[in-house]
């Protein structure tokens, strides 16, 4: 009997923010339970700390720039950015091999219709996208999405037509409900199914949290981390804080429902349950809000697996990418791991095996900016040669920076994570440098930006 899988990730979740880990002042009793009883990777990363681009690599086991997803798919570019059909992805992967396919949540994927037309018949508006049926759905049957749209309270979903599904309650709630619908039907046939559940929230706006699940932190004293500067410690951030909170403990409770049904159900011993996010949320860390940044708050993910009586509870140290998930899930469901993969499988790793898989990963940031904006106009470079570019180890996460516009300073950084587990005193590296450890980071992370064709100006001229 094949494999079930339950793919469930919440957008803007960092790995600080669940329970069992013992950082931040959240209430995850559902998620702490089932870590007890599942396999954690504590070295899970977000490769492009994005909404689109890790997503992209979810579902091709690719790098961004490989794919073209170099910023979020959105409206303002001269490329019209999408998950293009000709890419072999996951739900392809699964649907031919037999299984029952289903994707419910946001998609972020597809291109903003008002690319296209300033008024979508879907009503879709700024970066949002009704997904037709068809070749752009990549392989996923049933189907209750959306493109990008944080309104959370009160969220729209497109199934098989253009005509938009209200159903005036908290996001992660309806689609929980049509989840456990979709188990109800499915989960009694023959084929297997493999479902993702993909929950907006605790992705801002904060405050677009039910007042049952802010209650619980309306009078928290907030306990800062140590690399949220004093000037960011204010009543505004500590609602926010609170807030953000109040948003995990949600997703907690939902989450808590697809394992009740599966332990009601006996579905525990035949269903791969995978918990994981998008990226992270930095929350005042370094004076900094959101995403998008090297630092452990936006890159550090969550990422736990469970199959009874298969994988056995425990904590994993290999280092995981956003790549690594497709060829992982693939090869744990026994299914075949496409060549277009450029991931790897952390398939021995789950099942408690030795891996030798990589000890470091390529982290990069794209400016997502149209190509004509004027600084960088007639200059003869691309936008895209500019962000910065970066290597994770278990120590170490080396940077360099070329910031956002032609005319800022290129930077070299090293952190020392173990030493410096707050990423407050990096060692500032002079071109100069010839400390071997350096030298091998440089070699590495050319060896990445060869690999990948990207353009990334490696010794930018200073101005």
């Amino acid at each position: 009997m094949k494999t079930n899988l339950i793919y469930i990730f919440a957008d803007q979740w960092r790995y600080q923010a669940v329970g069992y880990v013992g950082q931040d002042q959240v209430l995850t009793p559902n998620m702490d339970a089932f870590a007890r009883e599942s396999l954690c990777f504590e070295n899970a990363y977000s490769t492009f700390p994005l909404c689109t681009p890790h997503r992209g690599s979810l579902m091709t086991g690719k790098y961004p720039l490989s794919i073209g997803l170099w910023t979020n798919c959105k409206t303002g570019l001269e490329e019209k950015l999408m998950l293009k059909p000709q890419e072999t992805c996951i739900g392809n992967v699964l649907q031919e091999s037999g299984y029952q396919t289903a994707y419910i949540g946001k998609w972020h994927l597809d291109a903003s219709e008002q690319n296209f037309t300033g008024h979508p018949i879907s009503g879709a508006e700024n970066w949002d996208a009704y997904t037709p049926p068809g070749e752009r759905r990549q392989g996923f049957d049933y189907w209750l999405s959306y493109g990008a749209c944080d309104d959370h309270l009160n969220p729209h979903y497109w199934a098989d037509s253009p005509r938009q599904i209200r159903p005036g309650k908290w996001s992660a709630e309806y689609e929980t409900d049509r989840a456990l619908d979709y188990l109800e039907e499915h989960g009694k046939e023959d084929k297997p199914f493999a479902l993702f559940v993909s929950y907006n929230p605790p992705h801002l706006p904060y405050e677009l949290v039910p007042e049952e699940y802010y209650d619980r932190f309306r009078d928290l004293e907030i306990m800062w981390r140590p690399n949220v500067p004093e000037d960011k410690r204010t009543p505004e951030m500590e609602t926010i804080a609170r807030e953000y909170f109040a948003a995990v403990y949600g997703i907690d409770r939902q989450f808590g429902r697809i394992l009740n049904y599966l332990r009601e159900k006996r579905m525990e011993e035949n269903t791969l349950v995978v918990l994981s996010a998008d990226h992270g949320e930095m929350l005042g860390s370094h004076g900094l809000m959101s995403k998008n940044i090297w630092y452990e708050e936006a890159i550090h993910i969550p990422l736990i697996m469970r199959q009874k009586n298969r994988i056995s509870p425990g904590k994993s140290k290999v280092i995981f990418a956003s790549p690594d998930h497709m060829p992982t899930l693939l090869s744990l469901l026994d299914l075949p791991v496409p060549d277009t993969c450029q991931g790897v499988s952390h398939k021995a790793a789950a099942l408690g095996e030795e891996e030798h898989g990589p000890e470091h990963m390529f982290l990069c940031s794209y400016p997502g900016m149209p190509e004509s904006v004027s600084a960088f106009a007639g200059l003869g470079m691309t936008h895209k040669a500019h962000g910065w570019r970066g290597i994770k180890t278990r120590q170490y996460t080396y940077v360099i920076t070329n910031g956002y516009m032609p005319e800022e300073k290129q930077a070299e950084y090293l952190y020392d994570d173990l030493q410096d587990p707050w990423q407050l005193h990096p060692r500032v590296i002079e071109r100069s440098c010839r400390d071997s450890v350096i030298l091998a980071f440089r070699k590495l992370l050319k060896e990445y930006l060869a690999m990948l064709d990207d353009p990334f100006l490696w010794e930018k001229e200073r101005k």
